[in-house]
């Protein structure tokens, strides 16, 4: 593990907070809701899950910089990135059918 500075362990602290942030939403609503019957709930709990994903690459690409690992971790990177894409995509979809269904009442 490299020498970090003061800088790149806030980094990888509020990193840290933001994942284990992520996980309990998760996990609450995944205790609390039936998530998985609507295409919002899906989309919640995926996109709950990519940016926690994101925290997490954060914190291990700071410790582990170089190496198979890294490579490893950004081509993981890439793929939660596409998985954000595709989630705002499909939000953005969710709220355009939701105004057209408010517009027909």
């Amino acid at each position: 593990m490299p020498d970090l500075t003061v800088d790149q362990w806030i980094n990888v602290g509020a990193s840290a907070l933001a994942f284990l942030t992520c996980c309990v939403c998760a996990l609450v609503y995944h205790l609390r809701a039936p998530w998985w019957k609507s295409d919002v709930g899906r989309n919640l709990m995926l996109f709950a899950g990519a940016v926690g994903g994101l925290c997490l690459y954060t914190m291990l690409i700071t410790l582990w910089p170089t190496g198979c690992p890294a490579v490893v971790l950004r081509g993981m990177r890439t793929v939660v990135l596409l998985a954000v894409a595709a989630l705002m995509l499909q939000r953005t979809l969710l709220i355009v059918r939701a105004q057209a269904k408010e517009r027909v009442k």
